[in-house]
């Protein structure tokens, strides 16, 4: 598997473009503007500090895993320092996922998979006038996110924890519209294909879908390009770490590869 996904990260970067490598003015800019903007934000410090406390945290939880696990560790029993260096998003990841949701400024943010809230914190200083919505379903995980937030002061974000399966669809029900939503956790094909059709209804010209891992396995890889192929979908930019999703009515639907190293 892990072979696999090396050839796939090889095989990216022999096909994928820079911003140059565009024609589209739309995905042009968002690549110049905000997937390629690498200068340092006031608001990375504070959570980049908060991720450094969670690497030296020897604590010990017993782990609920509802979606497909880890390729990395299997153990039901985790340290936290273990957890933050193997499932967090990296620093670079985590930005990116900042500057999008800063560029949409979405009323709502839903983030399906908190893990230990550091991205979660980032959508929260992106956009602190909106309400960050986030899923997990490990309860001691869901613990240490909430502390997280707590040490951090935001105040904007509702955390629910439990089986995205029955919370979710009451959560979009709610919604007038879905503007941001990052899908981060089950890397199942049926489950991400499942998030993704409940979003559609819902989705306007404005709404960006984010999803992750889109290359952690060959049911990932086939999701992704079912997702692609949906008539719906406009415009996809597949950074290899995470696929963003548009809906932008009067653009010709297009494809684009972009490079982005975490």
């Amino acid at each position: 598997m892990l072979f696999q996904f090396i050839t796939d990260y090889l095989k990216h970067q022999l096909t994928a473009k820079t911003r140059h490598g565009t024609h589209s003015p739309f995905v042009y800019k968002l690549a110049d503007e905000v997937i390629y903007d690498f200068t340092d934000k006031s608001e990375y410090k504070t959570i980049e500090a908060q991720r450094k406390k969670l690497f030296s945290d020897e604590s010990i939880i017993t782990v609920t895993d509802l979606g497909a696990g880890s390729h990395l560790n299997k153990n039901r029993t985790k340290k936290i320092s273990e957890i933050a260096k193997n499932a967090l998003k990296s620093p670079r990841l985590a930005k990116l996922i900042y500057r999008l949701a800063k560029d949409t400024q979405p009323k709502t943010a839903i983030e399906l998979g908190t893990c230990l809230g550091i991205t979660t914190s980032y959508l929260s200083k992106a956009c602190p006038e909106a309400e960050v919505i986030t899923i997990e379903g490990c309860p001691q995980t869901a613990e240490v996110a909430k502390q997280n937030f707590n040490d951090l002061d935001l105040q904007n974000i509702e955390l629910h924890v439990g089986n995205f399966d029955l919370i979710l669809p009451d959560i979009m029900a709610k919604q007038p519209s879905l503007d941001f939503v990052y899908i981060d956790g089950n890397h199942r094909k049926d489950a991400t294909l499942n998030y993704f059709k409940w979003c559609l209804p819902k989705v306007t010209e404005n709404s960006l879908l984010i999803f992750d891992d889109i290359y952690w396995s060959q049911g990932m890889k086939e999701a992704w390009e079912e997702i692609k192929s949906h008539p719906d979908v406009t415009v996809t930019i597949d950074l290899f770490w995470i696929g963003l999703v548009y809906f932008k009515k009067g653009q010709a639907k297009e494809h684009f590869k972009l490079k982005f190293k975490q």
